[in-house]
């Protein structure tokens, strides 16, 4: 082999070289160099704005991830979404988040402290005018989200009242816009709703009244962060980076409200008197607390108990704390 072929073949080969290690250095979360900044793909709903916040003020990017917000109708769809890999990590209520563990290779990795009385009265119950009282629910169709805990909370407040869920017909919606029709034509009677925009769109409704809100009743609804086990084993150094992002990403919501209307409306059109109304309201301090672990557990009673879960769980196998003890120790409990 002559002089030229030799440095032929040497160029090509640290060509081949440089490129896999490029390669390897922009590769997702399935696969990457830990080293490199972790892309992730986050469920997201156009009324969350912690998860806007942290990447557009790049709270993110200083901790190491480089995320992609997939958007979904509510947080159960995005849930759902992990079991098609269409996401890498997810947020939800209780009863997503229990239905998901419980079918795969999932784990719960810290909450969001929002299971609070003052969260809780966001959830409004809008009923039709006749209806004075929840003892004039008997007999009436009342709507849920399909994969929510809203027939959880149906079954709390009526009981609350003396109602039993055979008095009533629940109805499954695919999502609040539905049952925002369905009110108006009267072909459902009662609908509990969140959040301020929908809380102004139902008051609004000339058929409808608030009735209660959720406050008004024992459940307090956790909002808890999961993803598969595969990626919090491989990717747990980098994960705590993600945990303290969304909450210096809360905490500056919190203290620059207009700021965080004005990205909410220019990215998602949210209006911004509503991002101002719903911010008190929800302030997220990522971390796991006795309300959030004791609304797991009574959920899970009530989903296990309703064949819902159709195999019961030990709930600590499917909680993974260790990352969020490790940003946060002060803000968890420890498991018995």
């Amino acid at each position: 082999m002559n002089k030229r072929s030799i440095r032929h073949l040497s160029l090509t080969i640290i060509t081949i070289l440089l490129a896999g290690t490029l390669l390897s250095a922009c590769q997702t979360a399935s696969g990457s160099d830990k080293d490199s900044k972790l892309k992730l793909r986050i469920a997201d709903i156009s009324t969350n704005t912690v998860f806007r916040v942290a990447k557009n003020k790049g709270f993110f990017e200083k901790h190491g991830i480089d995320a992609e917000l997939v958007n979904f109708a509510t947080p159960a769809e995005g849930v759902n979404s992990l079991f098609i890999k269409q996401v890498d990590i997810a947020f939800g209520a209780d009863f997503p988040l229990l239905n998901a563990v419980s079918k795969g290779d999932y784990s719960i990795f810290a909450s969001s402290g929002t299971a609070t009385d003052l969260s809780a009265s966001e959830w409004k119950l809008f009923a039709r005018k006749e209806i004075a009282s929840a003892a004039d629910l008997k007999g009436k169709k009342l709507s849920f989200s399909r994969g929510t805990f809203i027939p959880y909370l149906w079954d709390v407040y009526l009981q609350q009242h003396d109602v039993q869920l055979s008095d009533v017909t629940l109805v499954g919606q695919g999502g609040f816009d539905e049952a925002y029709v369905a009110l108006k034509k009267g072909e459902i009677d009662a609908a509990w709703v969140y959040g301020a925009v929908l809380n102004e769109k139902f008051t609004a409704l000339e058929e409808t009244h608030e009735l209660a809100d959720m406050s008004q009743t024992p459940v307090r609804l956790g909002t808890g962060l999961i993803a598969s086990n595969e990626l919090i084993q491989a990717y747990g150094d980098s994960l705590v980076g993600f945990l303290k992002a969304l909450d210096e990403a809360s905490a500056y919501a919190q203290a620059h409200p207009d700021e965080a209307a004005d990205i909410m409306y220019a990215e998602v059109k949210q209006p911004k008197e509503a991002t101002l109304k719903d911010l008190p309201k929800n302030p997220w301090q990522i971390g796991f607390t006795q309300q959030a672990f004791e609304g797991l557990v009574g959920q899970k009673k009530y989903m296990v108990e309703n064949g819902i879960i159709e195999r019961d769980f030990d709930l600590n196998d499917k909680l993974n704390l260790e990352l969020v003890r490790i940003a946060f120790p002060d803000r968890v409990i420890a498991l018995e």
